[in-house]
């Protein structure tokens, strides 16, 4: 029998050890290196991913087939919540592997997955990346301009990605290109290309207000030459696989959002208790402590959203708004969150000697990427109107 969590989950004994793994590793592998990896602004923890890969923590995302640990989404976004209550940057990183995988999973030939997803679960996995974002197309994936041309048993790539994680340590590329830009959603078509393909290069890193950990760049794709055999699904599908990803993606956006407000509340409330003024531990204080209270609603609220949008996931069903609402209250009470802590330390907080002025300059990349907020609310008020 699995223990219940506060959420009412009843956890196997598989989950149990997934979520204990993650959460020890996130204690003492990811949270000392925080700060360290915040200061070196353009350089991902390569030693940190090592080690957690060894542990099985880049890779439990996978079928268990390709050497990876089988977990669905529910267990993703509990084990996520932990790497990220240790450090969200690092913690998505370690995860990252995830969002390249899950194209290929829902597009890809069953050659084409053991092909790109079992080097994922080997013994020294590589780092890859999934370039959607151009310079003018973020929100709008429909209108990409990277372009996709036929000619023979190949396709010609040419264009431009922004903001592409990974993209400087990445050995393979998930790339959408439009086979007809007239066409929109319905020219969306994904294939995989190898860093060394002729033609493929990458831009400097940018450097960045948070979540450093991760490093993103440009991608240049001038007359690349892609094997019609790595194009995922038929021409004009990946869009909808794209959309699929999504769903997932953002719910577990939703899951590392919690761990980092919960991360914010932790030391904040740690603080409280130690920090006296007026006499007094200033969590007796009712303004620090009406504010702690609203800290703590707000991250339950932010694992509970998470979690049934997960669990409706995993039965199959149909998530893009719940997956929109995860991700929205999710990132938007992280931003709240780590506000809070660094009001709640004042003037240290204010200090780059404790880490909650990281975690809120971390938090507000979640309210921007794979769709803002204002796309989020979008999503929801239409599912409103298909009731």
């Amino acid at each position: 029998m699995g223990r219940t969590v506060r959420d009412g989950l009843r956890l196997t004994a598989e989950q149990e050890q997934f979520v204990e793994l993650a959460r020890e590793f996130a204690a003492k592998e990811i949270r000392p290196r925080g700060r360290a990896v915040d200061e070196a602004d353009t350089e991902s923890p390569l030693d940190v991913w090592q080690k957690a890969s060894a542990l099985g923590l880049t890779s439990f995302m996978l079928p268990e087939k390709f050497g990876g640990g089988g977990a669905d989404l529910l267990t993703q976004v509990l084990i996520q919540q932990e790497l990220c209550h240790g450090d969200i940057g690092i913690g998505n990183l370690i995860t990252s592997n995830g969002f390249f995988s899950a194209p290929i999973e829902h597009l890809g030939t069953p050659e084409q997955q053991e092909r790109f997803l079992a080097p994922l679960g080997s013994a020294e996995p590589p780092l890859t990346a999934v370039a959607v974002t151009e310079p003018g197309s973020g929100s709008d994936a429909a209108s990409i301009q990277t372009s996709a041309r036929r000619e023979g048993d190949e396709y010609v790539l040419k264009g431009q990605k922004t903001w592409i994680s990974n993209a400087p340590y990445a050995e393979m590329f998930v790339i959408f290109a439009t086979v007809d830009p007239s066409l929109r959603s319905r020219g969306v078509t994904a294939f995989v290309v190898p860093r060394d393909t002729p033609g493929l290069t990458v831009g400097p890193p940018f450097q960045k207000m948070g979540q450093r950990a991760i490093v993103n760049a440009e991608v240049f794709l001038s007359d690349v030459r892609v094997p019609a055999e790595n194009r995922l699904g038929e021409e004009g599908q990946a869009f909808a696989g794209l959309m699929r990803t999504f769903d997932a993606s953002r719910i577990l956006i939703g899951a590392a959002t919690t761990g980092l407000a919960r991360a914010a509340l932790d030391f904040a409330s740690a603080y409280a208790v130690d920090r006296e003024q007026f006499g007094v531990p200033i969590i007796r204080h009712q303004a620090v402590a009406f504010r702690l209270a609203d800290m703590a609603t707000r991250v339950d609220t932010s694992h509970l959203l998470t979690v049934r949008a997960a669990a409706l996931y995993d039965d199959g069903h149909a998530v893009a708004q719940e997956s929109a609402m995860a991700k929205l209250v999710g990132s938007e009470n992280a931003m709240w969150c780590t506000h809070a802590a660094v009001q709640t330390l004042g003037g240290y907080g204010y200090s780059r000697e404790y880490p909650v002025e990281r975690w809120m300059r971390d938090a507000k990349l979640e309210e921007i990427e794979e769709g803002t907020s204002d796309i989020q609310r979008l999503i929801i008020s239409r599912g409103l109107g298909e009731r």
